[in-house]
């Protein structure tokens, strides 16, 4: 048996532009609240799944490393870290993770492994009993970022991981670690490797979305990020995974969405496809 739960982690305030692409303001305002500095609020959602013998983690968020200067930039809204705070409130510490996913290593995905920042502050890994998973490709990725996305990555993370001995990097849909419960899709509209985890569950699994989807509203298929490397490979990633969810009534966990945690993906009186049942958090979920 598994038992999901969503935990939030630091929250962002970023561009809607940036975070909407080529759509224009006139339509993506419609769907989100923006400010005066046309800056839209951001989630950044991890979920828990706790077995009988492990707790998991999809993603830990963005975390607090960040100094105050680089927090300001990138839209940081709280300075401890939300996620710690989080799992306290589940009974659990960071020392309680026994294995970790990462879909990819951009910052507001990975920077939660990190301690929060403080005057003098040398990065240092939590989680310190937890295997951490992900794929070879954007392992590859961030070690050796392109310079249109290398601010997305944490310069001192992959030595970190490397020398952590707890590293496992996937060239294939299926881990080890993880077991035949979960599988992989992936992805490289977003970054070259994204993993997407897919919980199977009897009648509807449910699949964590990461920045393929970050939200309800990117389950429009034209809508895509400005921070998204291939749009149009996106586009299609993301249309063979929602028209394979609806014909299998699954759902879709979002990470970045700041109202929504989770909805069934299905097909409104168009054709076009919508979320239903949307919840803004899970705790326990049975799976």
């Amino acid at each position: 048996m598994k038992a999901l739960t969503s935990l939030l982690g630091n929250s962002q305030r970023l561009d809607g532009g940036a975070m909407f692409g080529n759509a224009p303001k006139a339509v993506w305002s419609r769907w989100v609240e923006v400010d005066a500095d046309n800056h839209i609020p951001l989630a950044c959602r991890c979920l828990l799944i706790r077995e009988e013998r492990r707790n998991i983690l999809l993603e830990v968020g963005v975390g607090a490393f960040f100094a105050p200067d680089l927090a300001q930039r990138y839209g940081l809204v709280e300075r401890e870290h939300r996620l710690l705070n989080e799992l306290a409130g589940q009974g659990l510490s960071h020392t309680d993770i026994d294995l970790i996913v990462l879909s990819h290593l951009h910052f507001d995905h990975a920077g939660g492994l990190l301690q929060p920042w403080r005057e003098g502050y040398v990065p240092e890994l939590l989680f310190p009993n937890a295997q951490i998973v992900v794929s070879e490709d954007a392992w590859t990725r961030a070690k050796q970022p392109h310079p249109r996305d290398r601010a997305s990555f944490i310069p001192e993370l992959p030595e970190l991981l490397s020398a952590s001995g707890r590293l496992q990097v996937l060239s294939g849909g299926h881990s080890e670690l993880l077991g035949k419960d979960y599988v992989f899709h992936t992805s490289r509209g977003h970054t070259p490797g994204m993993l997407l985890t897919e919980i199977l569950m009897p009648s509807e699994p449910v699949v964590f979305a990461a920045d393929l989807i970050p939200g309800v509203p990117w389950v429009h298929l034209p809508i895509t990020m400005g921070y998204d490397r291939y749009p149009e490979a996106l586009i299609d990633e993301k249309r063979a995974l929602l028209d394979d969810l609806e014909s299998r009534g699954g759902r879709l966990f979002f990470t970045h969405d700041p109202d929504v945690a989770i909805g069934r993906v299905v097909r409104d009186q168009k054709g076009r496809f919508a979320v239903t049942d949307e919840r803004a958090s899970i705790s326990n979920l049975v799976a």
